[in-house]
């Protein structure tokens, strides 16, 4: 590789050097330390990296070319549906009328943007077969937070607030499902999964009580499997006096097939960042709504997107509201992209992104069963779980093996999660992929397994074709260098 593109900016740096020309200021300039309380204002000058412009371009350049992206090649992340975005989606969130507005303008003059976010309620009401849609929160954690105060509310109105102390959640959960109850002041207990990998229903009548508020669920749930007794868990919870919350990060595997509604649930919030079209890493941006039975929409947020005649309206005239989660409307532009999505589609067109998750991710797991250790033998949804032990065995981890596969041109798939998974490898091929591209990923992972057996020593090494190797992780976390020294 050039020097030029392994070397850090500054260690191109050149004393006078500029990649940039102005011409001459001809604004009065002022001294703006006199502006400025004396702490903040710097006594010599910020030790910035001095390069011409090609120099620049360069590292920017080579730096985009480290990343690597659904664009770059396959991403098969269990649990986070890493998926190609169509690039139409992209180009309607860009439109003027969309990112030339304020959110605190007369809502008469962004008539366009709420009738927008208005029908993309009422089709996600469709989807999730709830009630009412309210797309306020910004991401999935943040509609689960809302959900759960949805739930509060629902119990104190019933008298029951103070009693109800429990959010039941499985032992496979999402990590965000035990940290929402806590944020939400709630007790938080777990459900022992069953040998299949599903909730045990006998934990689960065992743990349920006059202090359970609900049951916090994914169906699919994290290990791709679907929750057979989805119709006598919903039906034993509300016995008990509790709700049952929908975590929606795997709706993709059931789209046009099955609702949260129809299984009985009472608050689902979505990732629209995942199912519907949004880059989806990096930190964001992204965007959580909720959706409710009836029984439950007078505690939704305010305000509420409505149509009154032809106009429409931000009503805040709920006066059992749990009130505002966040400014405005979450993330307006993953609203449009998701509302492009959806009406691309079309039904059928959404049922058919099930259809190839579900398909995909059964396909890749017959591919590598032989080779790995599969701990639940029933078809899959969309995701499916792979287990390391029979090379631990042989000395080496999945840690080994998630690294080795980066030197095979693909990015590593979500290890050691869930929990409890021994030497989990969790894989989701979501529904983009073509079958020359799982193919393969699963001559990659079947060419590791033989690896493992015949040259382990090359899984202790990798990855070996990586600018960057293998980190402390944990002294990465602790103590992290984010700022140059020479």
């Amino acid at each position: 590789m050039i020097e030029s593109q392994t070397k850090l900016i500054f260690e191109q740096s050149k004393p006078g050097r500029r990649a940039y020309s102005l011409p001459e200021n001809d604004v009065e300039s002022f001294d703006l330390s006199e502006q400025l309380p004396e702490h903040l204002t710097r006594k010599e000058a910020a030790e910035l990296p001095e390069v011409s412009e090609l120099q620049l371009m360069r590292h920017y350049t080579a730096l985009a070319n480290k990343n690597f992206g659904i664009e770059t090649g396959f991403y098969p992340l269990g649990s986070c549906t890493m998926k190609y975005n169509p690039k139409i989606n992209e180009d309607v969130a860009r439109y003027d009328g969309f990112t030339a507005i304020h959110p605190l303008q007369d809502p008469a003059t962004t008539q366009g943007a709420l009738q927008l976010m208005f029908e993309l309620q009422e089709d996600l009401k469709q989807v999730t077969g709830m009630d009412e849609i309210c797309l306020q929160p910004a991401a999935g954690a943040q509609g689960e937070w809302a959900g759960l105060l949805v739930f509060k509310a629902y119990h104190q109105s019933k008298g029951e607030g103070d009693q109800r102390r429990k959010i039941l959640v499985p032992d496979s959960a999402h990590g965000t499902n035990p940290a929402s109850a806590a944020v939400a002041g709630y007790d938080v207990v777990e459900i022992k999964s069953s040998e299949k990998g599903t909730v045990g229903v006998e934990a689960l009548k065992a743990a349920l009580g006059p202090d359970t508020a609900g049951l916090m669920l994914t169906n699919p749930n994290t290990l791709g499997l679907f929750e057979v007794d989805i119709v006598e868990i919903a039906k034993i919870v509300h016995e008990a006096g509790g709700l049952l919350y929908y975590d929606g990060a795997n709706a993709n595997a059931i789209l046009g097939k099955s609702t949260p509604g129809e299984m009985g649930f009472d608050v689902v919030h979505l990732n629209l960042h995942k199912s519907f079209s949004t880059p989806h890493g990096g930190g964001g941006p992204g965007s959580g709504p909720i959706g409710v039975k009836a029984a439950l929409s007078p505690f939704l947020p305010n305000p509420r997107i409505e149509k009154q005649g032809n106009q429409y309206i931000l009503n805040t005239n709920y006066p059992d509201s749990i009130g505002r989660v966040k400014g405005y409307f979450g993330n307006f532009g993953v609203n449009v992209r998701a509302y492009a999505y959806i009406r691309s589609m079309g039904a059928q067109g959404l049922q058919k992104v099930s259809e190839d998750a579900v398909l995909h991710a059964n396909y890749l797991k017959a591919r590598l069963a032989d080779h790995y250790d599969t701990p639940f033998k029933q078809h899959c949804k969309h995701e499916f779980v792979l287990s390391g032990l029979r090379q631990k065995k042989q000395g080496v981890r999945t840690l080994d093996i998630a690294k080795r596969l980066l030197d095979y041109g693909f990015y590593a798939p979500t290890v050691y999660f869930p929990l409890i998974v021994e030497e989990c490898i969790m894989i989701e091929p979501t529904d983009t992929e073509a079958k020359e591209t799982l193919d393969e990923f699963a001559d990659a992972m079947i060419a590791i397994a033989k690896e493992v057996e015949e040259q382990p020593e090359l899984l202790h090494e990798a990855p070996t074709t990586k600018a960057v190797r293998r980190l402390d992780e944990v002294l990465a976390a602790r103590k992290p260098m984010v700022v140059y020294q020479k």
